[in-house]
């Protein structure tokens, strides 16, 4: 289970977005080339979803989902007889956020259902509530579903424990899993050497921020911010003035200040990535030996700091002590509240074809900001030189299936069926450019002259796919590690951060060495020697 998720940044030092956008297109073409009948099927389903129900046309309803389940189904059939699996039921757990993910599942498998003669039954959550109930799950072996939507940090708990069921061949070729982008291939996905992983979604965190607040002619007057001491100072400058758009306070940066179940702290960590992720190593979380938490260190320490201050200048929205990352996305950026936000991917494709937006025609996107100094760990001393560290935020969302239905057949080639379905190459890009809770992940994705037929302009789909692409192939990305207990650490970083925030704790650092503490109990509780050797894996040391 070695893991390389380097070898793909290294590979790719050299492709810019340019390139890779208009060169995804030539390979495209060139996978397609033997089979031309067939090829211009799956072309034109391509294009015939990406209508539904246009961008521009308003949100998705669950007619729509399952008119794009009913015509990604080929595949299926191609596998599956009609009926196949009369009488079998399967219960999936997954997210209900903001009526997405489990409720597109709902209408992409109901025409899977109908054709196959299977019954899914659903067990919905919300993202704060994720981790635990999983994490009981875990801990009591209680595992009551069969099919699962999970992100790749929660591996070492489920793969690690032998809970998941391997991926068949059939199913690899299914879903043409040669077309992810490198970063989501082998060791993502597999443990010990067995693949379990079907992905749905790509996850990176990228920069959007409004165009009516940046340039010559806007609110600030001001450049786009490129690093976070320049969003810091513009997010104080802009207190007290209006919003174009609305009319409204304007803000700056929206940091959200209450925890969402550990994936809260991925917030954090974006400012942070950019102070302590330095070049020359690909530990920022861990010092990788013995496991001794970096979070208390002067990089970590400082992205508390930022947060502090901005709380302090008042330059947040009212009461964003209690604005949840979900929040700060859907409730505020994407409805004229604030000019700037960290978030995954899917904001470039709701800005333009979500109802609750109002920001589609001032929206950009951009990398993580970077920073003007980066803190060497290994000298233990801040260097004055810019870094860029985009934070690969949780590696994406993947469906598996658990090995509840390993002694039987028929309930398992079930499963692994939906599973490929809900991951087929057709359906992953209609989910890719309209609300969905996913964000582009495979080399197909990024051929922009569908999304320009499909509605969206060129220079927008070059901002939103670039932004991805480039935070994906960046030589210095923060890794996701994939080690036990992950979310335990993000959950108890999460209660600290809330305390400090609140000022219970009397300064920046006191709340990180809270939160370094906390994490040694959880490290000593695992094992310490069985987690120093995982993380190193994790980060290909």
């Amino acid at each position: 289970m070695k893991v390389e998720l380097y070898n793909y940044i290294k590979a790719a030092q050299k492709m810019n977005r340019r390139n890779m956008l208009k060169g995804s297109a030539a390979l495209g073409a060139m996978a397609m080339m033997p089979k031309t009948a067939m090829a211009a099927s799956h072309s034109n389903v391509r294009a015939e979803i990406l209508k539904i129900p246009g961008v521009g046309a308003g949100s998705p309803t669950d007619s729509d989902w399952q008119k794009v389940g009913e015509m990604c189904l080929g595949a299926t059939k191609g596998n599956v007889a009609e009926g196949e699996f009369a009488g079998v039921e399967l219960t999936f757990m997954g997210l209900n956020n903001q009526n997405l993910h489990n409720f597109l599942f709902r209408g992409f498998l109901k025409p899977w259902e109908a054709y196959t003669g299977a019954k899914i039954n659903w067990i919905d959550l919300a993202q704060a509530d994720y981790n635990a109930r999983l994490q009981q799950s875990i801990a009591t072996g209680t595992v009551d579903f069969d099919i699962i939507e999970m992100g790749a940090p929660f591996e070492g708990d489920v793969l690690g424990k032998g809970l998941a069921s391997e991926m068949p061949e059939w199913v690899k070729e299914q879903i043409d899993m040669d077309d992810y982008v490198d970063y989501l291939k082998a060791p993502v996905g597999t443990w010990g050497g067995k693949t379990y992983r079907i992905s749905i979604d790509g996850d990176c965190h990228t920069f959007a921020y409004r165009k009516d607040y940046f340039g010559p002619d806007s609110i600030t007057g001001r450049e786009v911010p490129t690093t976070w001491q320049e969003v810091n100072e513009v997010s104080k400058e802009l207190v007290g003035q209006e919003d174009p758009l609305t009319g409204l306070p304007a803000h700056g940066y929206l940091d959200p200040l209450k925890g969402w179940g550990g994936f809260g702290f991925y917030f954090l960590e974006n400012r942070a990535s950019a102070y302590a992720k330095h070049p020359n190593s690909p530990a920022w979380l861990f010092e990788p030996d013995t496991m001794k938490p970096m979070v208390n260190n002067p990089a970590w320490v400082q992205a508390i700091q930022d947060v502090m201050d901005l709380i302090e200048a008042g330059a947040y929205p009212t009461d964003q002590i209690n604005a949840d990352p979900g929040t700060t996305a859907f409730q505020q950026f994407l409805a004229g509240t604030g000019s700037m936000l960290m978030w995954w991917g899917d904001v470039g494709s709701m800005a333009r074809t979500s109802d609750t937006s109002v920001v589609g025609e001032v929206a950009s996107f951009g990398i993580n900001p970077a920073s003007d100094r980066v803190y060497n760990a290994q000298s233990g001393a801040w260097e004055e030189t810019r870094n860029e560290a985009p934070n690969m935020a949780y590696i994406g969302w993947g469906v598996y299936v658990m090995a509840t239905v390993d002694g039987d057949e028929k309930k398992k080639k079930a499963a692994w069926s939906a599973a490929a379905h809900l991951g087929g190459k057709d359906l992953s890009l209609w989910a890719s450019a309209y609300p969905s809770g996913f964000q582009p992940y495979r080399n197909s994705h990024f051929q922009f002259d569908e999304w320009e037929e499909a509605g969206y302009d060129r220079a927008y789909v070059e901002d939103y796919l670039g932004s991805n692409a480039d935070s994906y192939n960046h030589p210095n990305a923060a890794i996701e590690p994939r080690i036990p207990g992950i979310f335990q650490y993000y959950s108890v970083a999460e209660d600290e951060l809330a305390k400090g925030y609140a000022g219970q704790y009397g300064s920046a650092q006191e709340t990180a060495d809270a939160i370094a503490a906390a994490w040694e109990k959880i490290t000593d509780q695992i094992g310490r020697d069985s987690q120093i050797a995982l993380y190193k894996a994790s980060i290909g040391m």
